[in-house]
This record gives C-alpha cells, structure tokens and sequence, in this order.
C-alpha cells in the first residue's frame, strides 16, 4: 500500500494542515511570471481597447477580426451539430432551466411598525459576460450552465466570449438565449468584458471558469466588475467505505482528465477497498488515496478539504455536515451525471472556497434592493431607536435628520 496516504496516526492541528495542502499541492509551483503578464495584458486592454485586444486575439486566438460571430454562421455552425446532439443539450438546456428557477429570490414587503414598510425588490442585472473555456476540450455545457440561469434571472444581454467556440458551442448559444458571442478568450477577453471596447460591451458582471490566465485575471478586474469566483484546477473527492473499484477509479479518472493540475481524492475506512482502488489509478498523476480510521474521520477530512465536488457511496454519509461546492450520493449518482443533465450547476468553487459560497446559480444574477417607506407616525415610533443610537455614534447631524422632521 505504499501509493495509499495514512491518515489514521494523530495529528496537531498544525500537522493536520500542512497534510491537506501537501494532499492538495499542485505539481506546477506558482508563476509570478504569469501574474506580471496577466496584469500588463489587463492593463493594456483596458486603456487601449480595441487595437489592444485585436493583438492579442491573434497572437494568442489565432483569431483576426471581425471577432464577433454573426447570427446567420452561428445558425449555419449549429445545424451542422448532429441531431442526437442537438436533442442532449436541449434536455440539459430545460433541466438547468428547472433548477435556476428555483433559485431566483423572491421579492417581498413588511411592515416593521405602523407606518414602517420594507420592500425586498429583485432586480436582474443588465448585461452579463460568460466565459466559456476552449483549451482541451469545447465545453457547450459550460456555455449552458453559466448563460441559462442569467437568462432565467431575466438578464437582458448575455455575452459570450470563447477563444475557439466549435458548433456544439454554437447550438447550445441558440438554446440558451445568448445575445452576442466573441471569438476571443484568455486574460484579454476578460479586460475587455470588465472595462468595454469598441467592439465588446461592457458588463456587469462576469462568470465562468478558465485557465490560470483567466482566474488571475478575473481577481484583478474584480474591484471593477462583479464575477462569480476565481476558480482554480478541478477537484473531486470520493468518500466511499463500499462499491465497486472499478467505478470509483472511474469517477477520480472523468475528474483527472480535465487538467494535469486537477485533484482526484479517494478517501477510505476499507483497506482492501483502498488497495484496489490505488491499483486502478496508479497510472493517473493527479489522483491520490487515503485510508482513514473511520467514516467519520474520512467525513472530517473530506469537510476540511471542502472539494469542488464530493462524491458519497451512502445516504448515512450525507446526513450530516458537508461542505463542498456539489454533493453527489449513492453509487450511480456519477459526478458526471451532474456535469450534463441534473440540471444542478456545474461551475462551482475550488481550492476551499465551498467553505463560504456554493456553485453558480440564478441568484448570481439580480441584484437585491431594499425600498423603504415611513410615514410621519412612523418616524416618531422609530425615533426613540434612531435618536439615541445616533448620539451614541457620535452622529448628531443624523439625529437632527430625524428631529427636524418631527418639530
């Protein structure tokens, strides 16, 4: 067992810290070299625009202008996508739909006291960027996931940005509503969605995953331009004290195979159970195993990690504490079949940061305003509140807002 991590001997806090981040350490160190490119690039599309961006599209896209792709070639692209295809994202498409639904709050109005009326309003944000990556892989999916809850929240213009959109990408666009797509990607298509050229607009908002020059981007533009979260390398753990080896191997290998940096965790109370699981991936670089005491310490570790997706082999797992970004149960729950077609969202906090956020909803997408109205018996009620909180505060001029009201 010696590719099988032991995590039963004690451990201080501090240990148990440095333990999970050497679990999670990534092979490729932190480049500072990539984080001064990624803010001079920033920097040069947002005070030059359009020639800025134009050069780096085609250094880094191969793309010339015009970068826009017109309506009639994203219909021709997409009816070249074969109908079993088409068929796949429509149903993804009306799922997603189901569940963002869902997640739109709900505006309301109280009465805190006579006369004192709070409303909640909801408001959706005007227009939108969607990052959609295109490295490895096309990711339609990514498209649907990010553009259809914006659509559902009743955001007016979605805009996409994709280095290499292929047809899939194309048709699902259809599907989801989207109002413009670029060809253009990496740190640059960000700068020009937080700060607008002549080309691109401006939006409110950014959301989607990408590579480490979009991430790095995306949390410089962010005292600008809301995004969702900086989202790193792809992360599953599997906590599972059953099952067959072959499918949990499977799940660590879908994961593993979207990025060399991916983290692909198997946590165990079963020896047997590890050993084999450690024998199937012992060829995937990324994917680690570790034996634990019990379930519920593999429980706690996998809490402390709070992965982007924790995949559980049985009910009794999840009826306590969890925390990661998506929480699959039960041994045909596969992590891909939340990828595809649940319908939850698949774009979701990595590297801890489940700790305090979960994934991309419709919620991501309106923006929530108080509207508050108060008569002038309101007031007066209010006034033994306001007054000597005010005066407390050293404000006086806040009190005297009040009093002129009621002399």
């Amino acid at each position: 067992m010696s590719n099988v991590i032991d995590w039963r001997r004690p451990r201080t806090i501090r240990e148990e810290a440095r333990a999970i981040q050497a679990l999670l350490a990534r092979d490729r160190p932190a480049d500072r070299g990539v984080e001064r490119r990624v803010r001079s690039i920033v920097g040069t599309v947002r005070s030059r625009g359009d020639p800025a961006l134009i050069k780096f599209a085609r250094r880094f896209d191969n793309v010339r202008p015009p970068l826009e792709i017109d309506a009639d070639e994203i219909r021709r692209q997409a009816a070249r996508v074969p109908a079993e295809v088409r068929q796949a994202i429509g149903k993804a498409a009306r799922n997603i739909a189901r569940i963002a639904s869902r997640q739109v709050p709900r505006g309301w109005s109280i009465s805190t006291a006579r006369g004192v009326d709070v409303e909640q309003r909801v408001e959706p944000l005007q227009r939108v960027g969607c990052y959609v990556p295109a490295g490895r892989f096309p990711l339609p999916s990514s498209l649907l996931m990010t553009a259809i809850p914006a659509r559902v929240a009743g955001v007016r213009e979605i805009v996409v940005v994709c280095p290499r959109p292929d047809a899939t990408v194309m048709a699902a666009s259809l599907e989801a509503g989207v109002t413009r797509i670029f060809r253009v990607g990496g740190a640059h298509a960000i700068a020009a969605l937080a700060y607008g050229t002549a080309t691109v607009p401006r939006v409110d908002k950014i959301v989607g995953p990408g590579s480490r020059y979009v991430a790095l981007a995306k949390a410089l533009i962010s005292v600008d331009c809301a995004i969702d979260f900086v989202a790193g390398p792809t992360e599953i753990v599997v906590v599972a004290g059953s099952g067959r080896p072959a499918w949990i191997a499977a799940d660590l290998a879908a994961q593993a195979e979207h990025d060399p940096d991916a983290r692909a965790i198997f946590i165990t109370w079963r020896r047997p159970l590890a050993r084999q699981v450690a024998d199937a991936v012992a060829r995937i670089s990324n994917a680690r195993v570790v034996m634990a005491s019990n379930a519920g310490e593999a429980m706690a570790l996998a809490n402390r990690i709070a992965p982007e997706h924790l995949v559980l082999d049985r009910e009794a797992l999840a009826r306590g504490h969890l925390t990661a970004g998506a929480v699959f149960v039960g041994r045909y729950t596969a992590q891909a079949a939340g990828d595809y077609a649940t319908g939850s969202n698949h774009v979701l906090p990595t590297g801890g940061a489940a700790r305090f956020r979960g994934g991309l909803s419709a919620a991501d997408f309106v923006r929530v305003v108080s509207v508050q109205r108060v008569t002038r018996g309101g007031l007066a009620r209010l006034a033994p509140t306001i007054l000597p909180l005010a005066r407390a505060e050293g404000l006086t001029a806040h009190a005297e807002s009040v009093e002129i009201r009621l002399r």
